[in-house]
């Protein structure tokens, strides 16, 4: 329960957020600008061969970006991830992972936005308030995309040597999963 004037004061404490958070990433650009400058470094100049080198490295990762979003869109419109999805029910029923899940966790894997046509399939079908909107909704907040970092990082940086990082990613994202499972289940 607010009391009386409380109400006013949250709305003049957002206010001022708001004009803060309008007015720091101007603040931000300014101060590295005037470091620059005060430093003796030539800022323009550093900026375009900085813009320069990033296109380049977009034309390197393009290809890839472009193989993974052509790979997540044939297996999600052939069925294969609802086949899966069927498949796994009983075993995923068991530890409180609804099936209609399963899809979302291939495919948030190797792409964010192919996912979040699925979390939207899944709010649609069984509501943002239901388990498992509630189990969607904490899973893609801690979860991340493990193929398309790991190729567009490692490709960027010509890393050719990943070491743990796969089954580390892995792990990640089964911790990430589970505490969804958790959290959702306490939620509900």
């Amino acid at each position: 329960m607010l009391y009386k004037g409380t109400e006013s004061g949250v709305q003049g404490n957002m206010a001022v957020l708001t004009h803060l958070s309008d007015i720091i990433i101007p603040l931000v650009v300014f101060f590295v600008v005037g470091y620059g400058i005060t430093s003796g470094i030539k800022v323009y100049e550093t900026f375009l061969k900085g813009a320069k080198d990033g296109l380049r490295i977009v034309v390197d990762i393009m290809p890839t970006l472009i193989g993974l979003m052509v790979a997540v869109g044939i297996l999600r419109s052939s069925g294969f991830f609802v086949l899966l999805g069927n498949v796994l029910s009983p075993v995923t029923e068991r530890i409180r992972l609804p099936a209609q899940l399963i899809p979302l966790l291939v495919v948030k894997m190797f792409s964010s936005s192919a996912a979040t046509g699925l979390v939207l399939d899944i709010f649609k079908e069984s509501g943002p308030d239901s388990y498992a909107g509630m189990v969607t909704s904490i899973l893609m907040s801690c979860t991340e995309t493990i193929f398309y970092t790991m190729s567009v990082y490692f490709l960027a940086a010509r890393v050719t040597k990943t070491r743990y990082t796969l089954p580390g990613a892995l792990l990640a994202t089964l911790a990430g999963t589970v505490a969804s499972i958790l959290l959702a289940g306490r939620l509900v």
